[in-house]
């Protein structure tokens, strides 16, 4: 055990629930109107609570269990039931203890299905978000977690002693943060759920413009602040590749931000704040999967060319007609197939990967793999999301009733309100009215 590495990985699993909550939180409940921001810091909340639980049960096992068959698909989800096996001091993997991996992994886990709600803001019943968090997070995220993120277990000669996933090992794809099995996956459960739930009330004629652009903000710099831990945290050590990754996701974020203005200032002849924020989490998307395997040259590209195309994609819902409230198919699923898509051509055998692509004279040989990883994490995701919406809406009810949702989802669902502006409404409407009064009396005394 190297302490080092087990302190970085530490740090980086905490960075990674702090883009959960508050980041994820906070970015998300600006966007929504006044009355529907306590629902969206609920959503991320109840991600956490779901998709933790399940992760000690079923999750980890699953993910990073035994391959069940030698073909890829699935780890043996109660190899490690509990982690009371885990428990020990000899547990490692690598050079960091095995339950430090656990805890970093689980992180990602949480956000991949908070990162879905936002599709679905202001109509989703909160107890139908929970079940359908649990039925997506143990039937999609935690076998394409296997797919991703579960390498083959070798000895010295390099003989295979333990199977991982097909995407990692057999198709040889690049994801190193989780371009696939994070944003990918998420885009296209999001798109799913916007077909079952349908439009908002008065959409697109009163989409509903953020109430709080401080609070956007606030939740992009968390997103940023945390997502060093997301990409460099996942070379489980304190070492060259954990720095180089570092600043590709420094330097491609950067260039994703003035990318997303840029078009904004050619489009609408100006720049605005929600702008840069969205620019910020595209550049962050687009870097996932490539941050190992490109150049700081190459980031820049990888996040200015991602954020362009996202920018103009989110207009794409209004001329097909899916109401995808906080541009996660836009942003998510769109970054994570554009950058995970550049790999192909910006991998450089420079950089810690050692791949290259098709700018760096390795052909179209990585770039094939990575296009069948993404096609078939889209597909897979997307149908499975679909029936599992449906099962949901069948058997509980997914949306909240059409009044509710002009009552406003926060008072609906958990009998709270995030702002006292009734309170203050009718205090103001109480003292115009007593003051009318007044001036009539004080008229008709005259």
């Amino acid at each position: 055990m190297n302490s080092g590495d087990t302190a970085w990985v530490l740090v980086s699993a905490a960075l990674v629930l702090l883009m959960t909550a508050p980041g994820l939180a906070f970015f998300y409940g600006g966007m929504v109107r006044a009355r529907g921001v306590l629902n969206m810091l609920m959503m991320s909340l109840g991600s956490l609570g779901v998709v933790g639980v399940l992760w000690v049960l079923v999750g980890y096992s699953t993910a990073f269990g035994s391959d069940l068959g030698g073909a890829g698909l699935l780890g043996n989800p109660v190899e490690f039931f509990g982690l009371t096996s885990l428990l020990g001091e000899d547990q490692l993997s690598g050079s960091i203890p095995t339950m430090a991996f656990v805890g970093f992994q689980a992180m990602f886990a949480i956000l991949t299905v908070a990162l879905i709600s936002g599709a679905v803001a202001d109509r989703a019943r909160f107890g139908a978000w929970l079940l359908f968090a649990a039925l997506w997070a143990v039937v999609v995220y935690f076998p394409v977690a296997h797919w991703v993120f579960a390498f083959d277990e070798t000895d010295e000669a390099g003989n295979v002693l333990a199977t991982g996933g097909w995407i990692a090992n057999r198709l040889a794809a690049i994801d190193f943060a989780g371009g696939t099995a994070v944003h990918i996956n998420a885009g296209a459960a999001a798109l799913a759920l916007t077909l079952v739930l349908g439009r908002r009330r008065g959409w697109p004629g009163s989409p509903g413009k953020p109430h709080n652009l401080p609070f956007v903000v606030l939740g992009a710099g968390l997103l940023f602040f945390g997502w060093f831990g997301f990409n460099a945290g996942s070379a489980l050590a304190a070492d060259t590749a954990a720095a180089i990754v570092l600043v590709n996701t420094l330097v491609a974020t950067s260039a994703a931000m003035l990318a997303w203005l840029a078009v904004e200032w050619l489009r609408d002849g100006h720049a605005t704040t929600l702008g840069a924020a969205s620019g910020i989490v595209a550049g962050l998307v687009a870097i996932t999967p490539a941050c190992s395997s490109v150049t700081p040259l190459g980031a820049i590209a990888v996040g200015a060319l991602t954020s362009a195309v996202c920018a103009l994609a989110v207009g794409l819902k209004y001329r097909f007609g899916y109401d995808d409230s906080l541009d996660v198919v836009g942003v998510h699923l769109v970054g994570g197939l554009v950058g995970t898509l550049l790999v192909g051509f910006f991998a450089s055998d420079a950089a810690p990967a050692g791949v290259s692509g098709l700018f760096y004279g390795g052909g179209l040989d990585q770039l094939w793999r990575q296009a069948v990883g993404a096609v078939v994490v889209l597909a897979y995701s997307f149908v499975v999301s679909l029936l599992l919406a449906l099962l949901v809406r069948g058997t509980v009810g997914f949306r909240i009733t059409a009044e509710a949702e002009d009552q406003g989802i926060d008072e609906a669902e958990h009998a709270e309100s995030a702002y006292s502006f009734t309170d203050e409404r009718f205090v103001r409407s109480t003292a115009l009215r007593a003051e009318k009064n007044d001036v009539e009396l004080e008229g008709s005394r005259v």
